[in-house]
């Protein structure tokens, strides 16, 4: 799984330093404003592109880490084959919701090529710049749900289930523990 470490790490620099600029941008304008009366306008629209992008990109990252919010109050007392269903619906339910949002994004998406729209902002930035952007990070999230669901499958047919509940399944208060004493290592 090197790819989707690497893939991991590369996507936390980008956010880590779109988040940054974007702060530092947002302090040099809030001080502008309030010592020169200076205002760079548009920097709240700049601030959605970059939520929107960021916040597709960490769908994918919450999915290749687990992260994804699960109610697992009695997942560890079901039987192992309910368990490893659930865990194989689990993915099922993440790559539907997957196709929905890239279906509701592409009607967007669409819509935007269709009329040229811009942002009604002092910009007037054309809006398809930061859509594709935003649409593209979906797709990378489909792409990665749509691998966890056929992945999962393979394992839930071939009858691998410690390895399905494993790598699906929500982790436990060891396995999250054991984590952060790894990262306190490293660091």
């Amino acid at each position: 799984m090197w790819f989707v470490d690497r893939f991991s790490y590369a996507t936390i620099v980008v956010f880590g330093l779109a988040m940054t600029a974007f702060a530092v941008v947002v302090t040099v304008e809030t001080i502008a404003r309030k010592f020169f009366g200076l205002s760079f306008q548009g920097i709240d629209e700049l601030g959605g592109y970059v939520l929107a992008v960021t916040s597709s990109l960490a769908f994918t990252l919450a999915l290749i880490d687990r992260a994804h919010i699960r109610v697992d109050l009695f997942h560890l007392m079901l039987p192992r084959p309910a368990r490893s269903f659930l865990n194989w619906l689990s993915t099922v339910m993440i790559a539907a919701f997957a196709v929905l949002i890239i279906y509701a994004a592409w009607i967007v998406v669409s819509e935007t090529l269709e009329f040229n729209s811009t942002a009604p902002t002092p910009w007037a930035t054309p809006l398809i710049w930061p859509q594709s952007a935003w649409f593209a990070s979906l797709m990378i999230f489909l792409v990665f749900a749509l691998g966890a669901f056929l992945h999962a499958t393979h394992l839930l047919i071939r009858g691998a289930r410690a390895d399905l509940d494993r790598r699906y399944g929500p982790k436990g208060t060891e396995e999250e523990l054991r984590e952060e004493l790894e990262d306190l290592r490293r660091r």
